[in-house]
């Protein structure tokens, strides 16, 4: 037997019969004329193969079959409107979950910031947090677990035929070094006056120093120790272990009375960061709400 297709106002007509057993003040209940609900009541029999109700001049009650299919009917209801009711709280902002990946730099930065805007506006979504450095942020988008990722031009988010990449801002590079470096109060500093000294780099995965490598080509930099992390440049130049050049958007790691930080005068020297999302599919509400907020927010911001 193929399945019928079965509407809600069917089920609604049946279950209001089931419950007063009169059709006049059953059709009342579902706003419809009497002649309307038994063209409804019929077209659920025909549909179903089935009576499930019997009729007399005094009474309306269920068959066998009725009562078998009252259970079904209640929970089809109950289902329907279960779905219907949770999408619009996704709709409505009052359920969801999104999942950004973003840069460490970004992620412990500006962005709790935006996250604690849209959590006051928004508290019933859940928001997930991946701090990864740019190609884990984009292995990360491509692979579902990141509704969009906040990455850096060097992981080849712009030209990527699969993603879609919006351009957030220009990251320029500061110096940083200890308050009695010489280089702290130097005049005029190039990157040649920079070159002796023992610098603290980055990880070569990393979107700093790519942007570094990039920009300084063929020109090598004294480089004594390669690490992970920010916090690990910070304690290092603090110790006079070497100096380093950082994102504009990384420097709340180096505000350190110890510590100077110094804008670098090379144009070529900068980390562009996009907003990147997947050119396939849409967001769902919620997401689009952030991906808008940090737009609004950060879009605007320019560190040339």
């Amino acid at each position: 037997m193929k399945t019928p297709d079965l509407s809600t106002r069917q089920l609604r007509a049946f279950l209001a019969l089931a419950d007063q057993c009169n059709f006049t003040r059953a059709a009342q209940s579902c706003h419809l004329s009497q002649p309307a609900f038994s063209a409804v009541i019929r077209g659920l029999e025909d549909a179903l193969g089935t009576r499930l109700f019997d009729r007399d001049t005094r009474s309306v009650q269920l068959t066998p079959e009725g009562r078998l299919f009252e259970g079904s009917a209640r929970r089809l209801l109950d289902d329907m409107g279960g779905a219907i009711r949770d999408l619009a709280d996704h709709v409505e902002r009052r359920k969801g979950r999104v999942r950004v990946a973003a840069l460490p730099s970004l992620a412990a930065g500006w962005l709790p910031t935006i996250l604690a805007e849209f959590q006051r506006a928004w508290p019933g979504i859940t928001l997930e947090l991946h701090d990864a450095l740019s190609d884990a942020c984009i292995a990360q988008l491509r692979g579902g677990q990141a509704d969009f990722a906040l990455a850096s031009s060097e992981a080849g988010t712009a030209s990527a035929s699969d993603l879609l990449a919006r351009k957030l801002c220009s990251d320029r590079f500061h110096l940083v070094c200890r308050a009695d470096h010489p280089l702290a109060t130097e005049p005029r500093l190039t990157m040649k006056k920079l070159a002796p000294w023992p610098f603290i780099q980055m990880a070569r995965n990393s979107s700093v120093r790519q942007s570094l490598d990039a920009a300084l080509h063929p020109l090598r930099l004294n480089a004594t120790f390669e690490v992970e992390h920010l916090a690990t440049v910070m304690g290092l130049v603090e110790a006079g272990l070497g100096i380093s050049a950082v994102p504009a958007l990384t420097l709340f790691h180096f505000r350190r009375e110890t510590l100077v930080t110094r804008p670098l005068p090379l144009p070529a020297l900068k980390r562009t960061v996009y907003l990147v999302r997947r050119r396939e599919g849409s967001l769902s509400v919620a997401a689009q709400t952030l991906h808008d907020l940090i737009i609004a927010r950060l879009g605007a911001l320019q560190l040339d």
